[in-house]
């Protein structure tokens, strides 16, 4: 399994390549049967279309959409779908890859999916957006399948479009089945704790992590990069834990406070200024950058994959970093951050909260029984602090990275799969 993609580590062109040479490592480590990682290392299903939507204007515009389900080893594929202009299928068949990983280590019985569409959400009408979701979901009603593989918001969608999701898909199958998508309306069938889910997690995370390591929270200070969904929400719970925020910025801007910043003024301003951070005053500007390597206890990448590179990680002051975005360290400055001693709580673990809940949604939606939010944070803050200590544990006893302690964590749960299901 190692030799194919010994290179990619080094030269990181392609985010699926990234993710094999991560599992790489964690399966030399483990001592992975080679013919169970070459399972692994291909997608079970990858599946493009082509949409033609009707533009408000009148026009046909067609527009690309992908589903890739990477493994149903453990359980049906569970995944969210993206719309962004930069959507590919490396990227896609990367993500579906992760997800995989971030069910094993979150023990949910799923397997891992993810799907998007090439379009730019902030430039469509509310109608236009509809029209490309239900012809999407039209093009993917074989694929989905409340046991075969379910959807969730990701980037560039929401509970809006999930609604359209499940409404169209129960138009085709002709049935009432609110489990086929996940982060819905509360109204359709979504879970209380839901949105908050990820943001929570990241928090759950840092407390565990903060722990292990020696850190006293309460006098603890983070940097949170991203104010979106994960951000938000991770800022907001860590801040009612005590620990102070002293830097958070959005892709409009950044700001520093070492007295630390009002959480509840950012969410109030961002909520009152079209969702963007610029021109908070509860703070000095500074440079996304600025922020990445500020002084702090913790720092919560939680925007976009790859700010954390080989180029700025010699910088980094921070003694934790738990990661809310997807691939926010690039395989490069991994090596750097582990010589520092700067322990990474990574994607694959930290922002496994919305999964969870998720899976919870999932739960309730198939017994047609509904938990209060105090139920499912329980729950929810149960299961990633097991997770973190299966994770802890295996880094110790492998003398790892948290990153790699977590693909061992998976490969453990995939190997018994894949070996007691066999092939053909």
């Amino acid at each position: 399994m190692a030799t194919t993609t010994k290179k990619t580590e080094a030269t990181h062109h392609s985010m699926f390549d990234a993710v094999l040479a991560r599992l790489d490592k964690a399966a030399e480590l483990f001592g992975l049967d080679p013919s169970v990682a070459e399972i692994l290392r291909h997608p079970k299903k990858e599946v493009k279309v082509s949409l033609p939507i009707v533009m408000d204007n009148g026009s046909i515009q067609v527009f690309e959409g992908y589903r890739t389900v990477h493994s149903t080893h453990l359980g049906p594929s569970k995944g969210g779908i993206r719309y962004a202009m930069d959507v590919n299928d490396d990227e896609v068949r990367a993500l579906a890859a992760w997800m995989t990983v971030k069910c094993a280590i979150a023990n949910l019985p799923y397997g891992g999916g993810k799907g998007g569409i090439k379009c730019d959400p902030r430039k469509m009408s509310v109608g236009e957006l509809e029209r490309l979701t239900r012809a999407y979901t039209r093009a993917m009603a074989d694929i989905f399948g409340v046991n075969k593989d379910i959807p969730a918001p990701d980037m560039g969608t929401g509970k809006r479009e999930m609604a359209w999701l499940v409404d169209e898909f129960n138009k085709v199958t002709g049935e009432d089945q609110p489990g086929v998508t996940t982060g819905k309306p509360i109204t359709l069938g979504g879970s209380r704790g839901r949105e908050a889910a990820t943001g929570r997690g990241v928090m759950v995370a840092s407390l565990a992590a903060m722990k292990k390591i020696g850190i006293n929270h309460k006098t603890a200070t983070a940097a949170v990069q991203g104010f979106g969904n994960v951000g938000s929400h991770a800022s907001r719970l860590l801040a009612s834990k005590n620990i102070k925020i002293v830097a958070i910025s959005d892709h409009t801007a950044a700001f520093h406070n070492e007295k630390g910043i009002d959480i509840d003024a950012a969410l109030r301003y961002v909520a009152q200024n079209g969702n963007m951070l610029k021109g908070f005053t509860g703070g000095d500007e500074i440079s996304n950058n600025d922020l990445i390597t500020c002084n702090v206890d913790l720092l919560v990448p939680a925007a976009i994959q790859g700010v954390i590179t080989a180029a700025n990680a010699k910088d980094i002051k921070a003694k934790l970093i738990v990661e809310g975005a997807n691939g926010p360290t690039e395989a490069e400055a991994d090596a750097i951050l582990n010589d520092k001693g700067i322990v990474v709580v990574p994607d694959v673990l930290a922002n496994g909260g919305g999964v969870t809940v998720s899976y919870f949604e999932w739960v309730q939606n198939k017994y047609g029984h509904y938990w209060t939010e105090d139920e499912v944070n329980a729950k929810h803050d149960i299961s990633m602090n097991q997770a973190f200590e299966n994770v802890w544990f295996n880094s110790q006893q492998y003398k790892t990275s948290m990153r790699i302690g977590a693909y061992i964590t998976a490969l453990k749960k995939l190997d018994k799969a894949i070996r007691y299901k066999g092939n053909y």
